[in-house]
C-alpha cells in the first residue's frame, strides 16, 4: 500500500478548496468542552475534489490541547496521517483567531467552528458534532465525476486486451535544473489477436518525440509509427497487421517537464535539507503515465523490466530490482542501471535521486540494501534494524519475502512511505507509530515503525498479489493492515494482536462501499484500510480455528502470488476452502456501506431471545459467538440469518456478551 494521504498544511488544505463546499463545523461545548480532551471535528457537506486535492482522502481537524490553556488545531486524514499548525488560545465568545489559512471562532451558543481565514457569505454553520458518533454526523461524499481520462485509463479495451505485455526498458536521463526527463520505454509485447492498434498511455504535459518499432537487437523497423493521442491515451497504429501469438517492440521516446502534483502525482523535484537535489516519484493514485509511457492499467504486468537513469555525477538513482552497474557517460552524467526480474506493476516503478549513502546486510540469505540521506546514516542503523523482525513475521504467514532475486531495499523519501516493489520508500522520521504518533491509541502503534512495518507487507499483497482493477483495492490495503495485525501478533501474541484489530474500528466511516464501479478508474474510499482489514479479522472469527485460518491465508497468498486477481477470485478461494457460501458475507462487507447488526429481543419470563441480522444482503447468515460475559467461560455459537429465529437461554440482556472482538458487527439489544 501507499500511506495515500500527505503529510500537509492545514491552510494549504482550505486555502486550494472551494469555500461554499467547506463549511464551518461546529463542536457542542455542552457536550464536550474542548477543555477535557481532543475533540474531532468534521468538515460537514464537502465535496470530494475539494478536500483531496491536497489530502487524498478523508479529512477531519483535530483540537489537542497543550499547556496553560492553549491548543494545537491538527489535520488528519484517513486516521493516521496529520500536520499541526502552531499553537493556539481559544478565542472568547464571538471572537476568532487566524491560523495560515484557517479561522477559529467561537460560536453564539457555544462552540469552535473552523472556518476559511476571509468570511465569506457562502459559508455557513455545520451541523453540531456529537463526540463518540461520527459516523451519524458525517455525510457520503459526492462520488468523483468520471472523466473520459479515466474511462481510458480504467477499461481495459480492444487496443489493450489484444496485447500481452512482455517487458519494459525505461532508460531515462533527469536534469535536476531543468526539473525535465527525456528518454525511451521500449516495451516488448505478445498478441493475443491479429490487430493493428495498440493502447499506451502518457500524460499530455509530456511529449511523444516519436515511436518506432524495433528487433530484438533493438533496431529500427522502418519509419516512425502513426500515432492518435487522446486524454493521456496514445493510440498506436502499425501499417501491418499485427499476428496473434508473435512478439514486437517498439521504443517510445519522450521528453518535457512532469506535472508536480505532490504526494501521488508523480515525478517531484526538491532539495534535501542541505540544499541538494533529491528527485522522487510516487503515482499510484495519478498512474505511472504521469512520468513515463506505459500500459498504464492494472491487469496486465510486464514479466520482467530494466530500469536505466541518468543523473548528474554527485547524485545516486535508486530504482527497483537488483543493481547492474553504473557506467560514467563522460558528459557530466552517470547512469545506474537496475534490473527487476520479477513481474511489477507500473505505479510500483520507481525513480529515487539524490545524494544517498548506502550500507546493507543480508537476513537469512535475502540482501537487505538501505539508501539515506548522509547525515541520517546513524539514525537509519539503528531505526531500520526491525527489518528482520517484519520479514520474519510475514514469512511466518505467508512463505519466503516473494522478491528474493531482487532483494529488498528501504529508501529515505521526502514524503511519508511507498511500497514501491523491492525499493521500499521510507519517509516515518527514524521514529516508531506514525511520525512519532501513536495512532491507534492504544499504545501498541508506539512499538514498532509503522511505514516499515506497513509498506514492506504490501511486497506480500499490492506487489506480489496485486489487484486486477484500482476499484479491487482492498486486496492491497485490507490485506496489508490485517498483516499489521499479524505482526503484532507475531511479536507480542494474541492478545496486542486482538486489541490493536480493534482499535480499528474507530477508524471506519462506513458511508460508501470499499469496491466502487469497475473499469472507471475510481479510487475506492479509505474505509478500504480498516474496513477491509476489520473484515478479514471478521472471517477468522467465522472459520473459528486458528491452524486451518492460518492454512488458508498462506495457501491464499501462494495460490495468487505473482497474479493480479479480482474479489471475485478472492470470494471463490475462501468459499472453496470453507466449503461455505460466503459470498452474501464478502458482498455485505464490500460491495455496501453499512455494517450488520445483530438485533436481539429478550423475554426473560420465557428465557429466550430473539435474534437476526438486519444487512443490506438478503442472503446474509454469519455465525457469532457469544458467552455469559466471564473471563474464561466458553463461547457458544449462533447462526442468525435475516429471519427471525428463537433460541433458549438463561441469560438476561446484561449477560449476553457478544463476542464482538471476533467480527465487526453492530448489536442492538431490546
Amino acid at each position: 500500500m501507499r500511506i495515500a494521504a500527505t503529510v500537509f498544511l492545514l491552510g494549504s488544505l482550505l486555502a486550494g478548496a472551494d469555500k461554499a463546499a467547506i463549511k464551518g463545523t461546529v463542536l457542542d461545548q455542552s457536550s464536550a468542552p474542548v477543555s477535557t480532551a481532543s475533540v474531532v471535528l468534521f468538515p460537514t457537506d464537502h465535496s470530494r475534489a475539494a478536500l483531496t486535492t491536497h489530502a487524498a482522502g478523508d479529512g477531519s481537524f483535530r483540537f489537542e490541547p497543550q499547556a496553560q490553556g492553549s491548543y494545537t488545531v491538527c489535520v488528519e486524514a484517513q486516521g493516521f496521517v496529520r500536520q499541526c499548525l502552531p499553537t493556539f488560545t481559544v478565542p472568547g465568545d464571538g471572537e476568532s483567531v487566524s491560523l495560515d489559512s484557517v479561522r477559529l471562532q467561537v460560536a453564539s451558543g457555544g462552540g469552535v467552528m473552523v472556518l476559511p481565514a476571509q468570511p465569506d457569505a457562502s459559508v455557513n454553520t455545520g451541523r453540531a458534532f456529537t463526540p463518540g458518533t461520527p459516523q451519524a454526523q458525517r455525510a457520503p461524499e459526492a462520488p468523483k465525476p468520471v472523466t473520459k481520462d479515466d474511462l481510458l485509463r480504467g477499461a481495459y479495451g480492444p487496443s489493450r486486451a489484444n496485447n500481452d505485455l512482455l517487458s519494459y526498458h525505461l532508460d531515462v536521463r533527469v536534469d535536476p535544473e531543468k526539473k525535465s526527463i527525456t528518454g525511451k520505454n521500449t516495451v516488448r509485447f505478445r498478441m493475443l489477436q491479429d490487430g493493428t492498434r495498440i493502447q499506451l498511455d502518457l500524460v499530455q504535459a509530456l511529449a511523444v518525440d516519436k515511436i518506432v518499432s524495433v528487433d530484438e537487437a533493438g533496431k529500427t523497423l522502418g519509419a516512425p509509427l502513426k500515432y492518435t493521442r487522446e486524454e493521456r491515451a496514445v493510440f498506436i497504429d502499425f501499417p501491418k497487421k499485427l499476428r496473434k501469438g508473435k512478439t514486437y517492440a517498439i521504443d517510445f521516446f519522450y521528453s518535457g517537464n512532469p506535472v508536480e502534483g505532490g504526494r501521488f502525482g508523480g515525478m517531484t523535484f526538491k532539495t534535501d535539507p542541505a540544499g541538494r537535489p533529491w528527485i522522487n516519484t510516487a503515482c499510484e493514485e495519478e498512474g505511472a503515465s504521469v512520468w513515463w509511457p506505459n500500459k498504464d492499467q492494472w491487469k496486465d504486468e510486464v514479466e520482467s523490466m530494466d530500469i536505466s537513469v541518468a543523473v548528474p555525477n554527485a547524485l545516486t538513482d535508486v530504482s527497483n530490482g537488483r543493481f547492474v552497474g553504473k557506467t560514467d557517460l563522460g558528459d557530466g552524467y552517470t547512469r545506474w542501471d537496475w534490473h527487476v526480474s520479477y513481474p511489477i506493476n507500473n505505479y510500483d516503478v520507481s525513480l529515487n535521486i539524490g545524494d544517498y549513502t548506502h550500507f546493507s546486510d543480508t537476513h537469512k540469505g535475502l540482501s537487505l540494501d538501505y539508501y539515506v540521506l548522509p547525515e541520517n546514516l546513524e539514525k537509519a542503523k539503528t531505526q531500520f534494524a526491525q527489518t528482520p523482525s517484519m520479514i520474519d513475521a510475514y514469512e511466518h504467514y505467508f512463505g519466503d519475502y516473494p522478491f528474493i532475486r531482487d532483494g529488498f531495499k528501504l529508501i529515505e523519501v521526502p514524503y511519508s512511505g511507498m511500497e514501491h516493489q523491492s525499493a521500499v520508500a521510507y519517509g516515518n522520521r527514524y521514529a516508531n507509530g506514525y511520525l512519532n504518533r501513536d495512532w491507534t491509541g492504544i499504545g501498541i502503534s508506539l512499538r514498532f515503525d509503522f511505514i516499515i512495518i506497513h509498506e514492506s507487507g504490501h511486497e506480500w499483497f499490492g506487489n506480489a498479489v496485486t489487484a486486477a482493477d484500482r476499484s479491487d483495492m482492498w486486496i492491497h490495503e485490507g490485506w496489508t493492515t490485517y498483516l499489521e495485525c499479524l505482526y503484532v501478533e507475531y511479536m507480542w501474541g494474541r492478545d496486542d494482536e486482538v486489541a490493536y484489530v480493534n482499535a480499528l474500528k474507530k477508524k471506519v466511516h462506513n458511508l460508501t462501499p470499499i469496491i466502487p464501479p469497475h473499469n472507471q478508474n475510481v479510487e475506492p474510499p479509505q474505509d478500504m484500510y480498516f474496513k477491509g482489514a476489520l473484515f478479514i479479522n471478521t472471517l477468522r472469527g467465522i472459520v473459528d480455528d486458528d491452524p486451518k485460518w492460518f492454512a488458508m491465508i498462506h495457501d491464499f497468498y501462494q495460490t495468487f502470488k505473482y497474479k493480479t486477481i479480482m474479489t471475485e477470485d478472492v470470494v471463490n478461494f475462501f468459499n472453496q476452502r470453507t466449503g461455505m457460501d460466503l459470498t452474501p458475507i464478502f458482498d455485505e462487507y464490500l460491495r455496501h456501506a453499512a455494517i450488520p447488526v445483530l438485533e436481539l429481543k429478550f423475554n426473560d419470563a420465557a428465557d429466550t431471545v430473539d435474534y437476526r441480522w438486519k444487512a443490506d444482503e438478503p442472503k446474509f447468515a454469519m455465525p457469532v459467538d457469544f458467552s455469559n460475559g466471564q473471563p474464561d467461560q466458553p463461547l457458544q455459537r449462533m447462526k442468525p440469518t435475516t429471519t427471525w429465529q428463537t433460541m433458549k437461554t438463561p441469560l438476561n440482556s446484561k449477560a449476553f456478551a457478544v463476542a464482538t472482538d471476533r467480527y465487526y458487527i453492530e448489536v442492538e439489544k431490546q
